[in-house]
């Protein structure tokens, strides 16, 4: 598929983008609504924390494997079929929660909402490459963030508060939402498939293709450090023992301020390059995280702690995703688009299942604020690797002869 054209006008109205954004928003819905419920579902009939944790673990685990063969789906069976069963394995095994109690159980259904998910994800984030041109990619990623961070930010820190006042079941019923995409998905799927060529399915290979992946793991890295504390707070938030309204106010704090950044970063991206801003935003997310071990020590005192703390990882969360996502597209040719989205969603998930599975075992061993401290520690040292790296390529480049 060619470069997108640049046209003129706001990336909110280039083609195939409104539903882009319905199918997203949507699928985000569902997902967002169960990430901390799910794992609540399971401390409600008897697992320990490591149990619990295993509940988001699972969905992750899923996810990252179907990944992995999202982009033959695409070439094998096209966009439309692809992202519409995945929308509707994401939304429908909801239901399937009102009617098991056993842990097993849990975590079977959430294997397979982590299938759908995984559709949603490569399909979403790689869409922006194909709908817009790279020179308002970063703004486009913005929006498109907006779009998965809006029902986040609603739902996330709502959801668990409605499964404990009102009814599980309500959460398990309105976890369906992503079924609702459906529509959307098919509009969207046919608009890319009607223009995909055969070279959109080429994702590399010789040396060039070990180059592009390998360009890909940074960013890939960066992404693991910041998403492994964001899963493990919106995993176990409710679980930190702290009174209602400062596990909802954190958690809004995280999604609001992380939406928020996503949008930001994505004009900064385009305007100022995405490179120079990573270190500084891992290092803000190692802050916030240290705030957060700080508060979880005495929850009885410390509400306005963990809900500073938490916003200041938003900051990085959230511009991170940005920023990564921009990095991945230009370290690849184009027809490797599909290629740099999996690797991106493979990043984020894989984060997101480390949070709340290994989060979740240092506390059952030792306690949540060593758990968020050990993340603090991760994000230090990937921004230290990430300015080596850095360095090394601009030397690199002073070294190279200039061109006559």
């Amino acid at each position: 598929m060619p470069e997108p054209v640049d046209t003129p006008g706001s990336v909110w109205r280039a083609p195939g983008m409104a539903a882009l954004l319905a199918t997203s928003a949507l699928g985000f819905a569902g997902f967002a609504l169960l990430l901390p419920t799910a794992p609540l579902w399971a401390r409600q009939v008897g697992a320990d924390e490591g149990g619990a944790g295993l509940v988001n673990a699972v969905l992750m685990c899923a996810t990252v494997l179907v990944q992995s063969i999202t982009p033959w789906a695409l070439r094998t069976v096209g966009w439309r079929v692809t992202l519409s069963i995945g929308m509707v394995l994401l939304g429908l095994p909801s239901l399937l929660f009102v009617f098991t109690d056993a842990l097993w159980g849990i975590l079977a259904i959430s294997a397979l909402r982590g299938a759908g998910f995984a559709a949603l994800t490569v399909c979403g984030a790689s869409a922006v490459a194909h709908l817009v041109p790279s020179t308002h990619r970063g703004r486009a990623v913005g929006v498109y963030g907006l779009s998965i961070a809006v029902p986040q930010f609603l739902l996330t820190p709502t959801s668990a508060w409605i499964a404990q006042s009102v009814d599980f079941r309500l959460v398990f019923v309105l976890g369906c939402l992503p079924v609702l995409a459906v529509p959307f998905a098919l509009v969207l799927g046919a608009r890319i498939d009607r223009h995909v060529d055969d070279d959109d399915g080429a994702e590399g290979s010789g040396s060039g293709g070990r180059r592009a992946y390998l360009a890909l793991a940074l960013p890939a890295l960066v992404l693991l450090a910041i998403t492994t504390p964001g899963g493990a707070i919106i995993s176990f938030a409710p679980q930190l023992g702290f009174a209602s309204l400062a596990v909802v106010l954190s958690l809004f704090g995280l999604t609001g301020v992380a939406a928020f950044s996503r949008w930001i970063a994505g004009g900064l991206a385009d305007h100022y390059g995405p490179h120079r801003f990573i270190a500084p935003l891992l290092l803000t997310g190692a802050v916030g995280l240290v705030l957060v071990a700080w508060a979880v020590t005495d929850p009885d005192g410390s509400a306005v702690l963990l809900v500073a703390g938490t916003m200041i990882v938003g900051i990085a969360y959230g511009s991170l995703q940005n920023l990564t996502l921009v990095i991945s597209f230009a370290a690849v040719p184009t027809r490797m688009r599909d290629v740099a989205s999996t690797t991106w969603n493979i990043g984020f998930d894989t984060g997101t299942g480390l949070g709340s599975l290994v989060v979740g075992f240092i506390a059952a061993g030792t306690s949540f604020a060593v758990g968020f401290s050990v993340t603090a520690s991760f994000c230090v040292v990937v921004a230290a690797l990430y300015l080596i790296r850095l360095g090394l390529l601009r030397r690199r480049a002073l070294d190279q002869p200039p061109a006559f």
